[in-house]
């Protein structure tokens, strides 16, 4: 679809604002309505620049909170390795999901995935791209002689995802995030072990 300026504007506005909501304190099933109130648009405007409307909405939101998920553990992600890089990269997932409180938006996005498939498959993704990063991290820590060689390096990355998604939950259900601290450090506590 050729947008002129203007129209790119409308649709990124469209865009930013089902995000936001999404990062609302109570993001719940995001109602059209209320995205159109937030956005100053009409029914016949999303359905111009989202043809199949709340799903391809939904979609674009979910690929953009995917990439921000990976883009906030930036620079640690990409460097883990060394027991302080490992210990840089929990800090921040930490503090960031702390800060985010109980609001998230790839959960909320989760939430709505059952009824959209291509959302689903976004989140799968980005998930795998996660566990790839996680996964190298471990080797690079085994290569370097700082972690347990006899560590399936494939399966501590999947169980560290699950890890953080389970220690996330319960931060955004209690406001405490004790669990989400105590699966990253009962990771690092396992890896480190040689």
């Amino acid at each position: 679809m050729s947008l002129t300026v203007k129209g790119r504007a409308t649709r990124e506005r469209i865009i930013e604002a089902a995000s936001r909501r999404l990062r609302s304190e109570e993001p719940g099933e995001m109602r059209l309505d209320d995205l159109l109130a937030d956005t100053g648009t009409s029914k016949g405007q999303l359905f111009h620049y989202f043809p199949g409307g709340k799903e391809e909405l939904l979609l674009v939101v979910a690929g953009r909170e995917a990439d921000r998920v990976l883009a906030e553990q930036e620079p640690y992600l990409s460097e883990l390795g060394s027991p302080e890089s490992w210990r840089a990269w929990r800090d921040a997932l930490v503090a960031r999901y702390g800060a985010q409180g109980e609001n998230c938006p790839l959960g909320s996005l989760m939430g709505q995935v059952r009824s959209t498939a291509g959302v689903a498959a976004v989140v799968s993704a980005m998930l795998r791209q996660w566990q790839d990063h996680l996964r190298d991290g471990v080797r690079a820590a085994q290569a370097a002689g700082t972690a347990d060689p006899g560590v399936d390096a494939e399966r501590a990355a999947a169980a560290l995802i699950a890890g953080v998604q389970g220690g996330v939950h319960v931060l955004r259900s209690t406001g405490d995030s004790g669990h989400l601290e105590a699966a990253l450090d009962e990771f690092l506590d396992r890896l480190g072990r040689t």
